[in-house]
């Protein structure tokens, strides 16, 4: 059973309307049970006042409710582009009441925060709590993309928001600075600001605080009230504290009934307004405070999930800072009634008795109801399938979802401009990106540079341990290209000078000039006799062979033509070769020999390849 109700609820809350009934049903069910508290605790207080009426305060509050309820229409169904636009105006008007307030502004309570108007009153101060909710979170999600700078993110913010602060406390009234300084904080939060706004701000605020209990005597007393409760030389500041604890340990869990409680007849003061809680909690018991706080409950999870579930940056900053707001207001005028936290003066949203607060929170209420039905599957079920009766009766309009109209031209100006700033950061940074890898790039190529040299020359040093060491006198000169001068060594054959080796004796070895002036290598005479000689010492080679082909007489009668070993000295089968068993051979130098007669016949021959290169 259990596991099917939790699965109905689920797929409830799964709906797409479900945030447009909850934001309903809670502001039906506060108002309805916030006037009748106000009713049953103001009776006794308003026949006291001498309107000779126990309804007088419940009249006007029944007034105020239905001024609101027009708000709430208004709320729920202007577009939230029109609010956006109407945001700063409502700022500069909320700053004018607020500095004319000092002036013209009726005092009651010690607070000079009310304007009269006929008969009625109104608090500016309520107004400039909604003003710089809608006006914050227009300029901060204009620049949701540059909110990591300080001036971006509290130019113009701050100085507004100080200069409200400053005008409030100048009434005095301390209760609604600190509910301007939660929607002041919350828009913050939600906007994305970075932490360490929140700590430079949390800093100040507290120096602030601590000043400005200091400052006046009655707040220092109130606060020492709170820290010492049961010191009589505080029972003044602490017996409307203690009378709100006798009226809620009376009532009990069930309470005493409605309308039946003792402490409204004048042992608690504010009983209809500041401290009304207390009532409830005589009246209804245990019960009727956990309603209240499982409404505002209730409060907090649909307003946080308007929040969640919409896409416009205005609409999330817009439903989460008021619902932050409104639980805020609850849980301080809450928690001051039971006695964990200082008494601030601060109402109940939509059950305490004022009529300017209750307008105010009504017009938030309906400012939510409007984002919840803008949300995207909300947006969808309306179009598909028609506002209902509620929203017929409230005049909601159906549109097209995905269809939004047409921005105006101050809108497109104002984009533009953000587009250029943007453009312009995104290349500033982008200029910053490219220079740091310059720099990483230099400092790798420094890096891969110096890799490279040790290689090189760890690789020299080791191919100079392994290199043997050299002849004393013996030159490094190839043997192939000796006798040749120095500007023709490295170059190309077919440039270089055609100049011959030095001619070679018959029965020696063609020998380079570095080799003949180096001495004899001792490690060849090791090695036995030369086996091309006979032991007498002469050479036993044939005679053609020991002739050098370069150098031959009649090199002359051949025109000078370029040939290799005379035919009848090569062998059958043998080639020319550049190389013989010694390494170097005559035969490697292109030779001038000479023409053959008619009556030879010329042996067929492969030509070398250098041979025939060098032939013209």
């Amino acid at each position: 059973m259990l596991g099917g109700v939790r699965g109905a609820a689920r797929d409830w809350l799964d709906r797409p309307m479900t945030s447009w009934h909850l934001i309903l049903a809670v502001f039906a069910l506060l108002l309805g049970f916030g006037l009748l508290m106000v009713l049953s605790a103001s009776s006794i207080v308003s026949f006291k006042q001498g309107s000779g009426s126990a309804f007088a305060t419940f009249e006007s509050q029944a007034v105020y409710a239905v001024i609101g309820s027009v708000g709430f229409v208004f709320a729920a169904r202007v577009s939230p582009r029109f609010i956006r636009g109407a945001s700063f105006p409502a700022v500069l008007v909320s700053l004018f009441l607020l500095a004319a307030v000092l002036v013209i502004g009726k005092k009651i309570n010690g607070a000079r925060s009310w304007i009269g108007v006929g008969s009625a009153t109104f608090q500016p101060s309520e107004l400039a709590k909604v003003a710089l909710l809608v006006w914050m979170a227009h300029v901060l999600a204009a620049r949701r993309h540059t909110l990591r700078s300080l001036r971006s993110l509290l130019f113009p913010v701050l100085p507004v928001f100080v200069l409200m602060v400053a005008l409030i406390m100048m009434q005095p009234d301390l209760g609604t600075t600190v509910s301007l300084c939660i929607v002041f904080f919350a828009v913050l939060w939600f906007a994305g600001a970075p932490m360490w706004i929140f700590g430079l701000l949390a800093a100040g605020g507290i120096a602030g605080v601590v000043y400005l209990s200091t400052s006046a005597g009655y707040r220092a007393a109130r606060i020492l009230a709170f820290l010492h409760p049961f010191d009589p030389a505080y029972q003044a500041w602490t017996y409307q504290v203690q009378q709100g604890w006798f009226g809620m340990g009376h009532g009990g869990l069930f309470g005493v009934g409605l309308g039946q409680s003792m402490v409204k007849w004048s042992w608690l003061p504010n009983a209809d307004s500041d401290f009304i809680f207390a009532v409830i909690g005589e009246e209804l018991g245990l019960i009727g405070t956990g309603l209240v706080l499982l409404l505002f409950g209730l409060l907090a999870y649909t307003g946080l999930r308007i929040a969640r579930r919409s896409v416009e940056p205005w609409n999330k900053i817009v439903a989460a800072a008021a619902t932050v707001w409104l639980v805020g207001q609850a849980a301080i005028n809450i928690g001051y009634v039971v006695g964990l936290l200082p008494v601030t003066g601060i109402p109940l949203p939509m059950i305490s008795a004022g009529g300017t607060s209750l307008v105010v929170t009504m017009l938030v209420f309906g400012l939510l109801a409007n984002l919840a039905r803008r949300e995207p599957q909300a947006a969808a079920a309306l179009y598909a399938q028609g506002p209902g009766r509620i929203g017929r009766f409230l005049g909601i309009d159906v549109q097209r979802p995905g269809d939004p109209r047409p921005p105006s031209r101050r809108t497109l100006r104002r984009r533009a401009a953000a587009a250029r700033r943007e453009a312009a950061q995104q290349e500033r940074a982008d200029r910053r990106h490219r220079r740091a890898e310059v720099r990483v790039a230099k400092a790798e190529a420094g890096t891969q540079a110096a890799r490279r040299s040790r290689e090189e020359r760890a690789a020299a040093a080791a191919r100079a341990a392994r290199r043997p060491a050299p002849r004393r006198g013996a030159s490094p000169v190839d043997p192939r290209r000796a006798g040749r001068p120095v500007a023709d060594r490295g170059r190309p054959d077919e440039a270089r000078t055609r100049r011959t080796a030095p001619p070679v004796e018959p029965g020696r070895r063609a020998a380079t000039p570095d080799a003949r002036r180096a001495p004899a290598d001792p490690r060849r005479r090791a090695e036995g006799p030369d086996p091309r000689r006979r032991p007498d010492g002469t050479d036993r080679r044939p005679a053609g062979a020991r002739t050098d082909p370069r150098r031959r007489p009649d090199a002359a009668a051949t025109g000078g033509r370029r040939r290799g070993a005379p035919p009848e000295l090569r062998r059958d089968g043998d080639r020319p070769s550049h190389f013989g068993d010694d390494g170097w051979s005559p035969a490697a130098q292109p030779t001038r020999d000479r023409r053959p007669s008619a009556g030879e016949r010329r042996q067929p021959s492969t030509p070398d390849r250098r041979s025939a290169r060098m032939r013209p």
